[in-house]
């Protein structure tokens, strides 16, 4: 179930997170499902948001704020802003290009308002003082989180250009941004900053920019059919003018999208596309826009505009060519191109006009990013390919001129320009391409939610009245739906009637269809097989598993992994605004012009042959050539992509592989774990505890014994407790435990209801067991510890009773009465099938496997050696699982923890990774790392496969990337001219330096191939 606009939650999140989440109480487990990529991401600095301590500061200063005439551009915007910040006494300033205002707080005491005002206009801005009172009041803590779709991003300059100004926008607290999938988070206060401000502030720097979502809760986009004049037009503002709860609405009608802005605690999403298709008397057909196939038809449409571009150059570029290099071949073509037409040739006229038409018409996206980005002080890749491209051009019309006015003529490179373009062009085309691919992941997932949904209508008695199909964006908790045979479930729910096996591993990877009963539960977007079901939704929208995969692979995917600070150092000071001290792309220009002199200057002196010039040459074109080249050739485009491509793959196809990674740090640290704790129940074991021996020591009926311990275990939701319970419950009534594991039925509920005796007082005593009172009488069920602090003796027979039992891997249970020992219950936890040969494989692999376990000593030494675990840590209570870990992690060890409960989610969040069993709880889930859908132990080694080979391939990205940088600049530079005699012609350079980046996204790309790890292999086992 995919996320509607309606189903975005409302969060309030905090000013500072740790980077882990934190371990709360069951009651605020729900609050955890709200941590996205915001919560992880690290600001390198704290001015671009106001935190604690500054508010403090504020207290007192006084805050104007100041219109602003003149500016057109970011650069203008950064401009204003260090005009004002240079003033002694402005504590903080930001500047809003899309309002034309400045937003100051200052120290009264040394700063005047016209001081600020002054200050603007000497740099040459127009600037008027708007009311405002003068106090500062500190805004409300609480901040929104919204997600952006950014177009016309090309690198990873553009990338910090952006968050540059989006973390200068009063109100924006943290952004971040991807190349990759071109999407931005942004976390802003509300009541500072509107979306529309933050879409405009976007749009205003040159790029693209909408919202794909948010969590606002009063806003939904349908599309709508049926509208076919004006008349129309005005019947659809009517109804939505008498809709209860619609506060504003907006048409589109080349789009034929429809914007409505309602109040969901007067009309819900349902009742609004209700209301609308039925005040129109059917006429208008609508549906809600999914945000993720919005999303996709941009990138389609960017795909197809660079295609439109490319294919225009090439079909202008090619007569170019042919001209240079194939009509001189032709007799008959070669006299008319030398046909004199005025001052110039006809060829000469004809490869001005059509180079005219590739650099200034099809080209001119470069010269525009390229002034956005000088006006802003930064620079990128559009900047060196307008450079070379406008050197090559106007080297040619002033040669063309010169011989007009001269008579010696020169020969001219217009085919250089043109193919420069032409090439580049199709390098971003096949990038778009490429960039595509890494995405289908989530296209995948997007793509198995159901557009539609069967609603089941019931009257105020519970009858059905009707069955009608909605859009599946539209469904709401509570609702009744019918799933038919063969058709996709539309959400989370639980079954209400029916019996039917449905297919879950498009979401969980479990290949063996799951049987479904009542009061089983069902995701959203698995396929029902055979029966029909009807089903009860629970979880819609973005609370919905299907949406938290997605959610959590997207969040993933735009997270930054460590290595990347790599590239990250290089690229910042080719991208940060005002930056004085560049490096990439100054130093490259100034090695092309180093290059120029080198080559011209030698050749003046006699430093090389003549014949070394090109025909009709001259030392001026020759050392020109080897310097447009050096200035094209050079790529930093490949060094921004080598991480973050990597890692969306690898998320995507740990997603396809049922391993669910939350970060590209998560994902570095899994490739040098040195060790792996396991949790014991449930981790290594099944989980599934059942009963294999009990005993009474006193006179006591076993059939009241264990009336008695089941009351007591009742309450507890220990697996052991659980599996008492069941066995209690199969000797009073000889019934047979529930086929599915989703949970009893309600008959066997009140059964046990029924038969199980009144308890007071209850208390979980973690590591221990539980003590309660029944009919007055105190009850202890648990281990030796719970008996000795509550001094109980255990007689010598009893304690080799329970030996025996835990040295056959078993876990023996003591029931006391009062003060007097009654019996002792075994319970056996089968090993899950593949334990051992996953605990050998990952000592093949070198990593070093570790039991932690609360159960006693000889139980988990037992199970230890049965898995073939030599470091064993017995008797641990959950909190003392953590210190655990950090005893391991003293000497710098990364650890992993394996855990699927509550108790486990202390540990698991303070491991370097962990790695949650996707069938354990919520709260331990939200607290790892890892999430393993398919509770097998298997993916821990895919895992950490993923992970290596994944920093592997990212580690092959950076040494081709600089590597193509440190060869490719000297070959374009000549420096193998004299010897090898190597030259590298400008449009060849600009081939190479387009198809680098792609190159890159390629290699990531080869990661889509990636098989999880035979076990057979790892243990090196041979099959016959």
């Amino acid at each position: 179930m995919l996320p509607s606009i309606r189903d975005l939650q409302l969060t309030q999140v905090a000013g500072a997170r740790k980077s882990r989440p934190a371990i709360v109480a069951k009651a605020e487990a729900d609050d955890l499902e709200d941590v996205r990529l915001l919560d992880s991401f690290e600001s390198s600095n704290d001015s671009h948001g106001i935190i604690i301590e500054e508010e403090e500061e504020e207290e007192g200063m006084n805050r104007i704020q100041v219109r602003i005439t003149g500016m057109t551009c970011a650069a203008c915007s950064n401009s204003v802003e260090s005009a004002i910040k240079s003033i002694s006494g402005v504590l903080r300033a930001s500047v809003a290009l899309l309002q034309n205002k400045a937003d100051v707080v200052f120290d009264p005491t040394l700063v005047k308002d016209d001081d600020i005002k002054n200050a603007i206009e000497d740099a040459g801005f127009e600037a008027e003082i708007l009311a405002e009172p003068s106090t500062f009041k500190t805004k409300p803590s609480g901040t929104l989180l919204g997600q952006f779709t950014i177009g016309g991003m090309t690198c990873a300059a553009c990338v910090n250009s952006v968050e540059g100004i989006l973390r200068n926008l009063p109100g924006v607290k943290r952004a971040v941004v991807a190349l990759a999938t071109s999407l931005g988070e942004v976390e802003y206060d509300p009541t500072v900053i509107s979306k529309d401000d933050i879409v405009k502030a976007i749009e205003d720097a040159g790029f693209e920019a909408a919202l794909v979502q948010s969590n606002h809760q009063d806003k939904i986009i349908l599309g709508v059919a049926g509208i076919f004049s004006e008349m129309d037009v005005q019947l659809l503002e009517g109804v939505l003018s008498t809709l209860k709860g619609v506060r504003q609405f907006r048409y589109s009608r080349i789009s034929n999208e429809l914007e409505v802005h309602f109040d969901p605690e007067v009309v819900g999403s349902r009742s609004l596309v209700d209301g609308i298709e039925g005040g129109s008397g059917m006429k208008f057909k609508l549906h809600v826009m999914n945000p993720y196939a919005r999303m996709a038809s941009k990138d389609v449409e960017e795909t197809s505009t660079m295609f439109r571009l490319f294919i225009s150059s090439l079909f202008l570029s090619i007569p170019i060519f042919f001209m240079r290099v194939i009509c001189p071949h032709i007799p008959l073509l070669y006299s008319l191109l030398l046909w004199r037409c005025g001052p110039f040739l006809m060829g000469d006229w004809l490869k001005w006009a059509l180079v005219s038409v590739v650099q200034f018409v099809i080209g001119k996206r470069f010269y525009t990013a390229a002034g956005r980005a000088l006006k802003n002080g930064s620079t990128n890749m559009d900047v060196l390919v307008a450079l070379g491209t406008s050197a090559s051009y106007f080297y040619s019309v002033c040669a063309l001129l010169y011989g007009a006015a001269t008579g010696f003529w020169s020969p001219t490179y217009f085919e250089t320009s043109s193919m420069l373009i032409t090439f580049v062009l199709l390098g971003k085309y096949l990038e778009c391409l490429a960039k595509g691919k890494t995405s289908d992941a989530i296209k995948k997932l997007v793509e198995l939610a159901p557009a539609t949904a069967l609603l089941v209508v019931k009257d105020k008695g519970g009858r059905c009245i009707e069955e009608r199909e909605i859009d599946a964006l539209l469904i709401q908790p509570g609702d009744g739906l019918k799933v038919l045979p063969g058709t996709k479930v539309p959400a989370d729910g639980v079954v209400v009637w029916g019996s039917s096996y449905v297919n879950e591993s498009m979401v969980t990877g479990e290949s063996a269809p799951v049987l479904k009963e009542a009061n089983s539960l069902v995701i959203g977007g698995t396929i029902n097989l055979h029966g029909v079901l009807q089903i009860q939704a629970t979880k819609v929208g973005s609370d919905a598993v299907l949406s938290q995969i997605i959610s959590l692979v997207e969040t993933a995917q735009m997270s930054k992994a460590p290595i990347q600070k790599f590239a990250d150092f290089v690229l910042i000071f080719v991208s940060l605004p005002l930056q004085v001290a560049s490096i990439f792309i100054p130093t490259v220009v100034v090695m092309s012009l180093l290059t120029f002199l080198g080559w011209y200057i030698g050749g003046t002196i006699g430093a090389y042959p003549d014949d070394w010039l090109p025909e009709n040459g001259n030392y001026f074109v020759f050392a020109l050539m080897f310097s447009i080249s050096v200035v094209v050739i050079a790529c930093p485009c490949a060094l921004g992509l080598a991480t973050p491509t990597a890692v969306m793959v690898a998320t995507g196809v740990g997603a396809n592989n049922g391993v669910l990674i939350k970060g590209g740090d998560a994902l570095e640290r899994a490739q040098k774990i040195k060790y792996v704790i396991f949790d014991k129940t449930g981790t290594l074991t099944q989980g599934k505890a059942t009963v294999t021996n009990a005993k009474v020591f006193t006179g006591m009926n076993r059939g009241e014994f264990l009336r008695w311990v089941a009351s007591a275990e009742a309450s507890s939701e220990h697996p052991l407790a659980k599996a008492i319970v069941e066995y209690a419950r199969h000797f009073h009534f000889f019934d047979e435990p529930s086929a599915t594991k989703d949970g009893q039925n309600n008959h066997n509920e009140s059964i046990i209801s029924g038969w199980l005796l009144d308890v007071s007082v209850f208390t979980a005593l973690p590591g221990r067991g539980v003590k309660c009172f029944i009919d007055g009488k105190q009850v202890l069920v648990g281990n030796r510890k719970l008996m000795t602090e509550n001094e109980i003796t255990i007689p010598t027979h009893v304690e080799n009773f329970v030996v025996e039992l835990e040295e056959s891997a078993k876990t023996g249970i003591l029931v006391a009465f009062d003060d007097s020992l009654i019996g002792v219950l075994g319970v056996a936890d089968p090993l899950k099938r593949e334990a051992t040969v996953v605990i050998e494989g990952l000592q093949k692999m070198g990593v070093k496997p570790v039991m932690v376990t609360g159960d006693n000593w000889r139980t988990a030494r037992a199970v230890a050696r049965e898995v073939g675990i030599q470091d064993v840590r017995a008797e641990v209570l959950p909190a003392g699982k953590a210190e655990v870990i950090d005893l391991f992690q003293k000497d710098g060890s990364v650890v992993a923890m394996v855990g699927d409960g509550i108790n486990d989610s202390p540990a698991l969040a303070a491991a370097d990774v962990g790695m949650a069993i996707g069938a354990g709880t919520d709260i331990a889930i939200e607290a790892a790392d890892y999430v393993l859908m398919r509770n097998n132990l298997e993916d821990v080694i895919t895992a950490i496969d993923l992970s290596r080979k994944t920093l592997s391939r990212i580690r092959w990205n950076y040494i081709f990337a600089m590597a193509y940088n440190v060869i490719a600049i000297p070959v374009a530079a000549g420096v193998f001219f004299p010897s090898l005699g190597i030259q590298l012609p400008p449009w060849a350079a600009g081939a190479c330096m387009a198809l680098s980046s792609v190159s890159v996204v390629c290699s990531s790309l080869l990661l889509r191939r990636y098989k999880r790890p035979r076990l057979t292999t790892i243990l090196e086992i041979t099959v016959e």
